[in-house]
């Protein structure tokens, strides 16, 4: 993995990853972390990181106001996308209690939504109605005339947002093969945990079923051909989902985490690498906890033994063979048990190819194309 910082900053290199890998430009990404490299760990650096990130998000801001003030639209679009991929990912390395979190996390949607505006079109956001509430969530449109089309439902992890899904270029891939993807901010993240106060559950087939009532109520969407695709803790998330929400077609996911409680465990023994800075006041405000004994001892049924056995439809684990997060072990075991899914597959990334590390982030063209054709060739019963 190319890292750019030296020292105990694994999550900051992670980030410029993924930001080079998603359309980040390698000068101004340059200028963004130049003012932390000296910072001595990414806790105590978390506040210059996104200082220094947000100054060259709003550089791009500003530039690209005068380019739609100038009428040229292409390149406001290009300008407001840096912009937000820059804000979302320096978003993710605040404290949770850090006041000014949620406003930096509102100049990402804003950003957002000029790029739909000015840019993409065919993605926009829409509303999931949930438990008297709502899943914030965007929808990429692949139907062509308002013709039915596949879907797929995307979730995603952690500390993730439907922000980082976009960025990610996958909804993008899938709509140029003909599916659209439902980007969800799920309980426990983006819009949902920041502005709504939606925390994790072990029980993720609730959100699935929200998710496809909403997608069947879509005349554009083919109610026959809806799947679920997550990363991270999504690796839970979805085939937790999948198990018991019927009317999924297929569930794929990079990043596995069949048992998600064991490394909660091995973390507070210091074993493995933490993927936020402020790593436990994070993962308690995501689950709704205050005590970390209390949530290390719930986190133990987050686990996918007796679970991944239900999975009924094709099931998809990719993972990174030097994952420093989730180790490849826990993608063997949900394989292994996998025994009623008519076609799964586990694919394993090397460091020789690369898309080794988590989910892929250091080369995420080559694991999005392998789960996009996938699922192409899963929906053209390849």
């Amino acid at each position: 993995m190319f890292e750019y910082f030296t020292g105990p900053k694994y999550v900051w290199n992670l980030g410029v990853c993924a930001t080079l890998n998603n359309g980040g430009a390698i000068d101004e990404v340059d200028r963004a972390c130049r003012p932390a490299r000296d910072a001595p760990d990414v806790d105590s650096g978390s506040r210059v990181f996104m200082e220094s990130w947000k100054a060259v998000a709003d550089q791009l801001a500003d530039q690209a106001r005068a380019s739609e003030a100038a009428g040229h639209l292409r390149t406001a679009g290009q300008q407001w996308y840096r912009s937000g991929l820059y804000v979302c990912q320096a978003e993710r390395m605040l404290s949770n209690t850090d006041p000014g979190r949620r406003a930096f996390y509102q100049q990402a949607l804003d950003a957002f939504a000029k790029v739909f505006e000015l840019a993409d079109p065919a993605t926009g956001r829409v509303e999931v109605p949930f438990e008297g509430t709502t899943l914030p969530a965007y929808f990429s449109d692949a139907s062509v005339d308002g013709a039915p089309a596949p879907c797929v439902v995307m979730w995603n992890g952690l500390d993730s947002t439907k922000e980082h899904m976009y960025t990610s270029g996958w909804p993008q891939e899938m709509r140029a093969r003909g599916v659209s993807v439902l980007m969800v901010d799920c309980p426990g993240s983006g819009e949902a945990l920041r502005f709504q106060g939606l925390t994790a559950r072990i029980e993720t087939e609730g959100w699935a079923t929200a998710c496809v009532d909403y997608l069947e109520s879509r005349g554009d969407v083919d109610p026959d051909r809806i799947g679920l695709a997550a990363w991270s803790l999504g690796g839970y998330y979805a085939p937790r989902a999948a198990a018991f929400e019927k009317r999924l077609a297929f569930v794929a996911v990079w990043g596995a985490n069949h048992d998600w409680g064991e490394v909660q465990r091995r973390r507070l023994q210091r074993e493995g690498e933490n993927p936020v800075p402020h790593y436990w006041e994070h993962v308690l405000w995501v689950w709704g906890f205050d005590d970390v004994e209390a949530f290390v001892d719930h986190a133990a049924g987050v686990n996918l033994d007796g679970v991944v056995e239900q999975i009924t439809v094709p099931f998809l684990i990719a993972h990174g063979e030097g994952d420093r997060q989730i180790p490849v072990a826990y993608a063997h075991r949900s394989y292994e048990q996998a025994v009623n899914s008519p076609r799964r597959e586990l694919r394993v990334f090397t460091a020789d190819e690369g898309a080794t590390e988590h989910v892929g982030l250091d080369h995420m063209p080559h694991v999005n194309a392998f789960v996009a054709d996938w699922v192409e060739d899963v929906l053209a019963g390849r």
